[in-house]
């Protein structure tokens, strides 16, 4: 399986909350990982608000941040062009999406069109998810969030 992370799934690889079994699981037994290039300003912000709300220590933010750098090369990483975000923009008005929940479809479809290939998105955002299914890619987990 090809699987494309968006931020909500990512977060869940380097900090332990619900789901996050599934996740290493998912990534372990993939064919390719890939993601957009913002995912690392969004995972970022996320182990800083979770340090911030207390929810894992300086420490275990600073290791997830650790973590993330050290694989952030063997991720495949969509990068945002203006092309993306005209895309993007379009999804986000036809589907109702967040900004960045249109940009994360946006690169899946890119991605798969590229490869030629089947592609799975692992979200917790369950707009994103329904906009996967949608769209024709894959949605994961199974069940909506």
């Amino acid at each position: 399986m090809i699987v494309y992370l968006d931020a909500s799934a990512l977060v869940k690889r380097y900090i332990a909350e619900a789901h996050s079994d599934e996740v290493r699981e998912l990534i372990a037994s993939a064919e390719a990982v890939g993601t957009a290039t913002i995912s690392r300003a969004e995972v970022w912000a996320a182990f800083a608000r979770a340090a911030r709300m207390a929810l894992v220590t300086p420490d275990e933010a600073a290791a997830a941040l650790r973590a993330l750098d050290a694989d952030w090369e063997n991720l495949i990483r969509v990068q945002v062009t203006e092309a993306l975000v005209r895309r993007a923009a379009a999804l986000a008005w036809e589907q109702a999406l967040r900004g960045y929940d249109a940009v994360h479809l946006s690169a899946a479809l890119i991605w798969r069109e590229t490869l030629s290939e089947p592609v799975s998105v692992a979200t917790f955002d369950r707009q994103l998810w329904h906009g996967a299914k949608v769209s024709g890619l894959g949605a994961w987990p199974a069940v909506a969030p």
